[in-house]
């Protein structure tokens, strides 16, 4: 079992002279480079002239079998790039590695724990130990065998491999074909740590390219070469006390151990889901109330600033309220890491404060025992771009004199109670929970495992922020904890584990998590990202209103003193698009079906499409976002969003703006065609579509497909008389449809009806745009129009390959996710 070594307990570790102090406090030993081999979880002598890690590993057991433990690689220095998954305190996979000596050599083993035959006999587990291929993924010889049959062996290969697929995860971001240097590259002798419970190495690895991706340049002083530290930990498996906990669909828990059981018996499934949690022990079995064995505490990053820390510290301790709960007293505490640690020592649950050249990722991990699903160790990464991203936005919406005023309104505010729901919510992650899209639609907003859209108000003429976000964890919150963690002396954990979750359904609490909300098309219609409200059409009408307000008043005042007007142009992008979220909440009540994530008998097992009433009246909704009032921006707010920036661009600036087509001015058609888009890439999304000739297949009176397209059709269209500035604006949106049916129409994804309705559809549209009569510009672009939908369908190239690639909606995600604020 991982064990905290703390205020140094391990008796007899020798600290190396020179090291700082700190580190004798937190329990750490580095081993002398030229003393005896240094004791712990297994022994090591650095050879300093050689640069090399001898390891004493004990006398072989069964099979040549030298020693298990667990084998966890992480980097302690990153690349600083989103996409890649390179970044500081990122791990790679957790396995099970067996030292092996065979012969004159060891061997070095992953293990395969997904397959078993768990209780079975011996001839049962060796065949499927047959049956599956582990891994042998290092060996090197033999440098000493000692009189008690332990040996010695030069683990340096091991430490100098690419361990965390450095070179893949380049590949896979586009960055080039990499491949290590061997000779760029050495292991940091100074960062070995040798405890009880874990021994911690670290290498500084290089990998070269003659040919990187041109992104590599903006973070790497030569692209060609980029250079990074890995951190080895190897730990102690835990011992045989944790009780594992069979996943249960409706816990809201994520199930990252899969177990195949190949010795279940007929009535039992071969492939089992375990869930993840920590082992946490009262310290009286059997009180309902009782202090733990050993708290799960999680630590701050001391490079963090200041005020951020207290943030994190604060937002992470939230999780105290739903242990307590639960009947653990004083079992959960977030604290600022001792002074001297390292945050990828495996001793340590870190929220790790990690830069990178953009926003991006926050995540919340946790290396785990693949036998059981036991936490061992959780990691949380926190972008530390995003509380600046956060403070944009609502300088945006309500002016940057705001910020330090301390009111509810005031953007340095909202940004660190954001940064306290950030905290709670990764931490959240690597207790073993998973996201609840569901939990916004909540009266309550009742889980931080949501993605918690600042809820603004419309008052008026006034933005309202005293709802902004709650604080605390919330009910459902409460509810996860106490499945995944609690007990009830005298009850069985089986059924009491259910009683929970039928109580939780009973409520009302629904729980959607990721992959049924990532997905534009998806059916779900409680699981969008970043909403808000228990009906998203009201909601919806709010966000709009919102919006209203702020664009009449955004000017210079949005942007702090002696900043660059061209700033502008990237804080009205998240303003002018802020219904983006909420319109996917709205699109998704369009053919729209709830479905639960059931247990046969728990009364939940019937799905249920959305009314017709409230789809078409969705589908209003989304026609006023495409309206060109709705569209248009003030002209004393174009000239001012024309402002250019001399000298060298930054990334952000140059992702985060909008695509125009007009030079270095600001093109409000090319805006609004990208407004329009927000709304045009959920409503037809291919599955969406499907369901709409499905849905109407059992229901004629339910919304279909011909009518959604035609209400579309009847919006875009060459209908009423605009103003020339309005006609301008709705033609923008009138292409980026015909764009959006050409791709429907050359697709494979839809049924051969939809297909068929798609294609009638966009034929009928187009013979009306070639009746449209209105001025030279409006009857030359429906002409043009008119003219490619009847055409063939070859001829929709020139939209489907040009358009899109010249006008793609700004990343409200760090850049290469799926979140914005």
């Amino acid at each position: 079992m991982l064990r905290k070594v703390l205020l140094a307990s391990v008796a007899g570790l020798v600290l190396v002279a020179g090291a700082a102090p700190a580190m004798a406090e937190a329990g750490g030993s580095r081993p002398e480079a030229t003393a005896a081999f240094q004791e712990g979880l297994f022994a090591v002598r650095l050879d300093r002239e050689k640069g090399r890690v001898l390891v004493r590993l004990p006398a072989p057991g069964e099979g040549g079998v030298l020693g298990r433990y667990l084998y966890q690689p992480g980097l302690s220095a990153g690349l600083g790039m989103d996409g890649v998954g390179l970044d500081r305190s990122g791990l790679g996979q957790a396995q099970i590695v067996a030292f092996q000596k065979v012969g004159h050599r060891v061997l070095a083993r992953f293990e395969n724990n997904r397959f078993r035959a768990v209780g079975a006999g011996a001839d049962q587990q060796n065949a499927v130990t047959a049956s599956f291929a582990p891994s042998v993924i290092w060996a090197a010889d033999v440098a000493e065998t000692h009189a008690d049959g332990s040996v010695t062996v030069d683990l340096s290969g091991f430490l100098e491999r690419d361990a965390v697929n450095a070179a893949g995860r380049l590949k896979r971001g586009r960055q080039g074909t990499f491949k290590a240097a061997p000779t760029l590259g050495y292991l940091d002798l100074d960062q070995t740590l040798v405890f009880p419970d874990n021994v911690e190495f670290q290498s500084v690895q290089t990998f070269t390219s003659d040919e990187p991706g041109m992104e590599l340049s903006r973070v790497a002083p030569d692209a060609r070469s980029v250079t990074i530290a890995v951190r080895h930990s190897f730990i102690r498996l835990p011992d045989d006390g944790f009780v594992s906990v069979p996943h249960d669909p409706r816990s809201g828990t994520s199930a990252q151990v899969l177990v195949t059981d190949f010795a279940a018996d007929l009535d039992q499934p071969v492939v089992r889901r375990l869930a993840r949690r920590f082992r946490l022990e009262k310290t009286d079995p059997s009180a309902a109330r009782s202090t733990v064995k050993k708290p799960i505490v999680f630590y701050v990053d001391r490079a963090a600033p200041q005020a951020i820390r207290e943030a994190l510290i604060d937002g992470g301790n939230w999780w105290a309220q739903a242990f307590d709960r639960a009947g653990y007293i004083d079992a959960f505490r977030v604290e600022l890491l001792p002074d001297g640690a390292h945050p990828m020592d495996a001793r340590y649950n870190i929220v790790s404060w990690v830069h990178r050249e953009t926003r991006g990722w926050s995540t919340g991990t946790s290396v785990n025992d693949p036998r059981t699903g036991e936490i061992v160790r959780g990691v949380v990464q926190l972008g530390s771009l995003r509380d600046r991203q956060d403070k944009m936005i609502f300088e945006g919406l309500v002016g940057a004199a705001k910020s330090g005023t301390g009111g509810e309104d005031d953007p340095d505010r909202l940004a660190y109670q954001r940064l306290r729901h950030l905290s709670a919510h990764e931490i959240g992650h690597a207790l073993g929970i998973s996201h609840n899209f569901a939990a916004s639609t909540y009266e309550d907003r009742a889980s931080v495992m949501d993605y918690p859209a600042p809820w603004v108000i419309a008052d008026g003429d006034r933005l309202d922020f005293s709802r902004a976000y709650t604080t605390g964890v919330g009910a459902w919150d409460r509810y996860v904890v106490d499945w995944l963690y609690g007990d009830a002396p005298g009850q069985d954990p089986v059924a009491r584990r259910a009683a929970l979750a039928a109580e939780s359904q009973a409520k009302g609490y629904r729980f959607v998590s990721d992959s049924d909300t990532r997905a534009l098309g998806g059916a779900q219609p409680y699981s969008a990202m970043w909403d808000n409200g228990t009906d998203p059409v009201a909601e919806f009408a709010n966000v709009m209103a919102v919006r209203k307000i702020a664009l009449d008043r955004f000017g210079l005042g949005n942007i702090p003193d002696g900043a660059a007007a061209a700033d502008l142009q990237r804080v009205i992008v998240p303003i002018y698009l802020y219904h983006r979220y909420q319109t996917t909440a709205v699109a998704r009540l369009i053919a729209g079906v709830d479905y639960r994530y059931a247990v046969k008998g728990d009364g939940n097992e019937t799905a249920e499409v959305m009314p017709a009433e409230r789809q078409r009246a969705a589908l209003e909704a989304l026609m006023k976002a495409l309206s060109p009032e709705v569209l248009d921006l003030r002209d004393p707010l174009i000239d001012l969003l024309s402002s250019g920036q001399s000298g060298n661009s930054d990334r952000q600036t140059e992702i985060e703006l909008f695509k125009g087509k007009t030079d270095a001015v600001f093109d409000p058609s090319s805006a609004a065609a990208t407004a329009s888009e927000v709304v045009f890439e959920s409503l037809l999304a291919p599955e969406r579509l499907n369901r709409l000739v499905e849905q109407q297949r059992r229901d004629a009176g339910q919304l279909g497909l011909p009518e959604t397209l035609d209400r579309v059709a009847a919006t875009v269209g060459a209908g009423a008389a605009l103003s020339p500035r309005q006609m301008e604006l709705r033609r923008a949106v009138r292409a980026r449809y015909v764009t959006n049916l050409a791709k429907l129409v050359q697709g494979q994804d839809l049924s051969s009806t939809a297909q068929g309705v798609v294609r009638h559809h966009a034929r009928r549209f187009g013979e009306q745009l070639k009746r449209c009569r209105g001025d030279r510009l409006e009857t030359a672009q429906c002409v043009y129009l008119g003219e490619l939908l009847t055409g063939p369908v070859e001829d929709l190239k020139a939209l489907t390959e040009g358009e899109r690639a010249v006008q793609p909606i700004p990343p409200g995600a760090p850049i290469g996710s799926d979140d914005w604020l």
